[in-house]
């Protein structure tokens, strides 16, 4: 698979290095190096779909916590990555369900099915930094793993230990300043490319969100990290997601990944 929205790109798997990737890596100062580690670790994930059950913990300013049971299902293929994210429970947001595609401009188009509603609406543009269904997500964070590299500028910061591992801080500029964040930092482990952490900021430059993953598991020979943590700077929230069952490979039909899916929950 190529590329999976940001719930999943939590979980990415097994590492396939290849040896212009690691000649890339000993001179990672130039922009197209830094390019193709960002890549690199994006794409790492081997495989034609994945599917996952997740839970996910929002905890408010003073501590209390909601929990959402959600499944995803994410397939590749000839236009780009595809991806369905439907939420079980609880009930009052049973039945929402989200899709994210590929464009030919390198960006995703997103639409949302609210039972409230009753009809599937088109996700704008100018709601592309509000908040993902009450979470520390926003609609732009949902669909990063899939932003084209070529979207942004990188830069290779410096190299420096976190959770034990030295790692590449590779800062990515959008070069369209109608992007939510004005820069995004990733710290990702030099040797196998797993991305631990990344800090999000708004254009006065300021730290906003911050997100974190851990607790790695094999999972199907893919070492998957199997909690994540978005944390908002400032408003003392945070939204946690802990990897309940997580398939590599399943067969998923083509019309999950449709508007008509969205409205029924139905296959064809």
């Amino acid at each position: 698979m190529k590329r999976t929205t940001i719930l999943a790109v939590f979980l990415m798997s097994a590492v396939f290095m290849n040896t212009a990737l690691a000649g890339h890596a000993q001179d990672a100062s130039s922009a197209s190096a830094a390019a193709s580690i960002i890549n690199s670790a994006r794409n790492r994930i081997q495989m034609e779909t994945m599917s996952t059950r997740c839970r996910m913990v929002i905890t408010t300013r003073n501590g209390n916590t909601t929990e959402r049971l959600i499944d995803q299902y994410s397939k590749d293929g000839p236009a780009g990555a595809r991806t369905v994210i439907v939420f079980q429970r609880p009930a009052n947001v049973a039945g929402t369900r989200f899709l994210t595609m590929d464009n030919a401009a390198g960006n995703t188009d997103q639409w949302i099915f609210l039972p409230s509603l009753g009809r599937v609406r088109r996700i704008s543009a100018s709601e592309s930094g509000g908040s993902f269904m009450g979470t520390d997500f926003s609609y732009d964070d949902i669909s990063y793993a899939d932003r084209d590299v070529s979207l942004d500028t990188h830069t290779l910061l410096r190299e420096e230990t976190l959770n034990g591992s030295l790692c590449y801080v590779i800062q990515s500029i959008p070069k369209d300043s109608s992007y939510q964040y004005s820069k995004t930092l990733t710290w990702i482990d030099k040797n196998n490319f797993i991305i631990y952490k990344g800090e999000m900021y708004n254009r006065r430059d300021e730290l906003v969100k911050v997100m974190e993953m851990s607790d790695l598991r094999d999972i199907q020979g893919r070492f998957t990290p199997m909690q994540t943590t978005m944390s908002t700077v400032g408003a003392g929230t945070l939204t946690t997601i802990f990897m309940e069952i997580v398939k590599y490979d399943d067969p998923i039909p083509e019309s999950v990944f449709t508007t008509a899916y969205l409205e029924t929950g139905r296959t064809r």
